[in-house]
């Protein structure tokens, strides 16, 4: 494509017996903010070596640029990574950690020192060249690792689960601080990590690993709420799944019956569906009540067995026969009209239940 800036073609990388990469093709697009999201072992930090050229494929393609790079050294690649442990010099400063990849380039002085100013001052470090990494935040160092990666003003910035060791609040701050820097740079970002959340709210498209294979590749919101997969849709976020026999009700609905008695309808969205499947529905698609749903939905009796607040929303989950139901209620003030042990309804519409094919 026109605007694709990196392309795999069939990548297949092993370490001994153990198939890290499996035939993966990708195509990312300029400007793009790329996550590879997985379970650890899945492959994805291989495949972002390979890209970097830290590792050579067995087979398959690398393409930069439309060119073919699988026999060109990482240093000639038009690419920087920041690596999960930052990787800095610590016998360095700050300014020589940011320096060290253009004065290998032999620049000039004057033009280094306007360089690493430029950089120090988009991550928010002005001021702080002369600092010791060692005398560094855990936020401080991840910066200084951005900024030594972005002055050699690279065309993709390959990140491998950079925020990893950085606390939950701080975390959360650099995930907004990173998306608006890669906005305002306009770099490709192909960023690794396992965690789901980070992945949603950065990307803007995401490949979902499994066992070095892509399982799915989609937007956000085609990750989360058209899950392809039961590992997807396990894996990203919390499912209710419902296994059974599938037919056709009519043009428009499906039915699924399952082993232990429940009906559950999904609207019709693809001309061919396997008999036997998994009907999966999202918590927060689900409500909770006290008396029997009036308009035509999916609707289960059960127990609430369990309630925890979340600050913006409340978890209940429901016991219908052996099988456990996942809720979110978003409105916490409703809280005090459930308790443990109290019979309640829960129901959702057809179009949220989403059909999977059997694993």
């Amino acid at each position: 494509m026109e605007n694709s800036i990196v392309q795999l073609e069939s990548i297949t990388k092993k370490f001994g017996q153990i198939t890290a990469v499996d035939h993966v093709s990708l195509e990312i697009l300029a400007g793009e903010f790329f996550s590879i999201l997985g379970p650890s072992g899945c492959g994805k930090t291989t495949l972002l070596r390979l890209i970097a050229g830290l590792e050579t494929p067995d087979s398959g393609f690398i393409y930069l640029h439309n060119k073919l790079i699988n026999s060109v050294p990482p240093y000639q690649r038009d690419v920087n990574m920041v690596f999960q442990n930052y990787a800095l010099f610590p016998h360095m400063n700050v300014y020589e950690n940011i320096a060290f990849g253009l004065k290998m380039r032999k620049m000039r002085k004057e033009e280094i020192d306007q360089k690493v100013s430029n950089a120090l001052e988009l991550v928010g470090l002005s001021g702080m060249g002369l600092r010791k990494t060692t005398q560094l935040s855990g936020g401080q160092q991840q910066r200084v690792a951005l900024a030594r990666a972005l002055v050699n003003e690279p065309s993709v910035l390959l990140l491998d689960e950079p925020l990893g060791a950085l606390d939950l609040k701080l975390r959360k701050q650099m995930q907004m601080e990173l998306k608006s820097l890669q906005k305002q740079l306009g770099i490709t970002f192909i960023y690794v990590t396992h965690d789901q959340e980070e992945a949603l709210t950065m990307s803007d498209k995401i490949a979902v690993m499994s066992a070095g294979k892509i399982e799915q590749l989609g937007t956000p919101s085609q990750i989360y709420d058209k899950p392809k997969s039961e590992f997807v849709s396990n894996f990203i976020g919390i499912s209710n799944l419902f296994e059974g026999d599938l037919k056709s009700l009519d043009n428009s609905t499906l039915v699924l019956n399952t082993p232990d008695g429940i009906e559950i309808k999904a609207l019709v969205n693809d001309s061919t569906y396997p008999r036997t499947a998994i009907a999966m529905v999202r918590p927060e698609k689900i409500q909770i009540d006290t008396q029997k749903p009036e308009k035509e939905v999916n609707f289960l009796r059960g127990k609430i067995i369990d309630i925890v607040y979340l600050g913006t929303v409340m978890q209940f989950k429901v016991r219908y026969k052996n099988r456990d139901v996942f809720i979110l209620e978003k409105n916490c003030d409703r809280a005090s009209e459930y308790s443990l042990d109290q019979e309640v309804f829960i129901s959702w519409d057809f179009n949220s239940t989403v059909i999977l094919p059997e694993s």
